[in-house]
C-alpha cells in the first residue's frame, strides 16, 4: 500500500524523484536553492523516508569531513619521530 501511494505522490506535479533529490541535495544544505525548488526538495523529504535518511548520512559526512580538515595543524605533528622514518625507509627498501 505505501509503495504504491509513494509511487502515486511522485507523479504529482510539484515532487521530485529521488534521483533528483540526490542532485539537489549539497545546493539544500548549502541553502542555495531557489524558493520553488527548495519548497519541492522539503516537499519530497516530507514523503520519503529514505531520502531523509540519506540526508542524515549525508550531513553526518558532511560533518565528519569538517571535523577532520577544520585545523590542519592540530592534525599532524610539526616533526616526524625518527623511528617512524626508519620503520619508513626500512619498509621501502625491503619491497
Amino acid at each position: 500500500m505505501m509503495r504504491r501511494l509513494k509511487g502515486l505522490m511522485f507523479r504529482l506535479p510539484m515532487m521530485i524523484t529521488c534521483e533528483a533529490f540526490e542532485d539537489f541535495i549539497l545546493a539544500y544544505l548549502e541553502d542555495d536553492l531557489p524558493p520553488r525548488q527548495k519548497f519541492m526538495f522539503e516537499l519530497h523529504l516530507k514523503v520519503c523516508r529514505e531520502c531523509r535518511d540519506y540526508l542524515r548520512a549525508y550531513r553526518a559526512s558532511m560533518d565528519v569531513t569538517r571535523t577532520a580538515f577544520a585545523k590542519p595543524s592540530d592534525a599532524l605533528p610539526e616533526t616526524v619521530p625518527d623511528d617512524l622514518v626508519r620503520a619508513v625507509l626500512e619498509a621501502r627498501k625491503s619491497s
